[in-house]
Formats: structure tokens, C-alpha cells, sequence
């Protein structure tokens, strides 16, 4: 076959083609009336495609699985070791189908968090280097609440006649993780977050939606940028 041109195209490094980037979130998970059950998937899918489209590192679509601690009973998740096990295996593929020294994971999802601890091990386990950008989850602010709707909202798998049930909490108490008591005094900022839902509510700001997106896209931007100076 032909050389491959890796520089045709609009990107500013032909090296980027060696980078990947994979979005992680939770695909079953109640988020509250308003927004699906997905929501954190296609957040994160969002985000790593539009960094992709900007930068030309490869797209490597989402992962399935999600973990979540054991306080938090909102819908259907997997071990860490499942999740692991399965990035592994996902970005092994990718290393082999398309030439691959460098994956980012794209979090939108709290409860992956652990992952961080397991960093080396996913490195040993794919022979590639792994940055896990959780830009996203440090600024959206509460599980359910404004960041959230308003990205939902750019997505337009917000449910707009649904906003105003989203915080009657006796019924979607996931809103905030505010029913989840144990969670809440293990964790400061889950107390913070089911605090901010129950004293101030949430509203819908499509600008507020672009600007967290935008945020986290250039976070991920830059990750790129350092990788391909690494």
C-alpha cells in the first residue's frame, strides 16, 4: 500500500496520530428526571471527539463499564477490577489496530476516580502511555445539578418540562447524591455538592453548558499538547 500521509489534514503535528483518546463515564445511572440515564457517557464522548476533531489524535470512542463506591446506589456499575480489566483490553486493541503510544481517558464520571490509583498498571498492562483528564468532573459541580443540565442542554438530551421535578428530592434523591447519607459523611464534597442542590436548587444556562465543555476541550487540548512534547 501507499506511505501513509500522516500529515495531511489540519493538525499542527503529525505525532498526534500516535495519541488516542477514549471517553470513560457511566452509561446506567439515574441522573433525575431531566437527563438520561447515560449522561456522563455521552458528556465524556463529547468531549473527546471535539478534542480529537481539533487536534487530530484518534478518537477511540467510550468505555462501557463504570465503577462507583459502595455508599452510592444509583443504578447498575462494575468493580474497579472489571473496569481496569476492560480498559486494558480496550486500549491493547488500540495500541495493536492503530499504532498507539499515548491514551488519554476523558472521566466524566465521579465514581471512576479511583482509576488514578491504578494509572501504572494500566500502563504495564497496555505498554502505552496513559493520562486520565478529569478536567470535566473538577468544575461540573453536583451529580444532577446545573453543570450537568446546562451541558445537557447543549446536548439536547435535556428534558426541559422535566427541570422543575429534577430537585423534588423525596422521589429523585440521586439529584446532589443527597439521599445517600453515608456517602455524604464519608465525603466532603459529596456534602458540599447534595448541600448546594438542597439550599440552592438548579437551573438551566445554555452558556453556562458551552463554557463548561469549552473548558474541559482545551484541558484536554493542552494534554495533548504536553504529550506530544513528552
Amino acid at each position: 500500500m501507499d506511505k501513509l500521509r500522516y500529515s495531511s489534514g489540519n493538525i499542527k503535528n503529525s505525532n498526534v496520530h500516535k495519541i488516542g483518546l477514549i471517553a470513560l463515564g457511566s452509561h446506567l445511572e439515574n441522573h433525575g428526571p431531566a437527563i438520561p440515564i447515560d449522561t456522563d457517557a455521552k458528556i465524556a464522548s463529547y468531549i473527546a471527539l471535539n478534542a480529537s476533531l481539533q487536534s487530530g489524535a484518534k478518537f477511540l470512542g467510550v468505555i462501557y463499564p463504570a465503577y462507583e463506591m459502595d455508599e452510592i446506589d444509583h443504578g447498575i456499575h462494575n468493580s474497579l477490577n472489571e473496569l481496569i480489566d476492560n480498559i486494558i483490553e480496550t486500549l491493547k486493541s488500540g495500541k495493536k489496530f492503530l499504532m498507539l503510544d499515548k491514551v488519554i481517558i476523558v472521566n466524566a464520571h465521579g465514581g471512576n476516580l479511583p482509576i488514578c490509583q491504578y494509572l501504572d498498571r494500566i500502563e504495564d498492562g497496555t505498554d502505552l502511555i496513559i493520562q486520565l483528564n478529569n478536567k470535566i468532573i473538577e468544575v461540573e459541580g453536583p451529580h444532577g445539578g446545573s453543570g450537568e443540565i446546562s451541558m445537557a442542554k447543549v446536548l439536547g438530551i435535556l428534558d426541559e418540562n422535566e427541570v422543575k421535578n429534577q430537585t423534588n428530592l423525596k422521589i429523585y434523591g440521586e439529584v446532589g447524591l443527597s439521599k445517600f447519607t453515608d456517602a455524604r459523611a464519608k465525603d466532603p464534597n459529596i456534602e458540599r455538592g447534595a448541600k448546594i442542590i438542597e439550599e440552592e436548587g438548579v437551573y438551566v444556562d445554555l452558556d453556562y453548558g458551552k463554557q463548561l465543555f469549552n473548558l474541559a476541550i482545551n484541558s484536554v487540548l493542552l494534554d495533548i499538547e504536553k504529550l506530544l512534547d513528552f
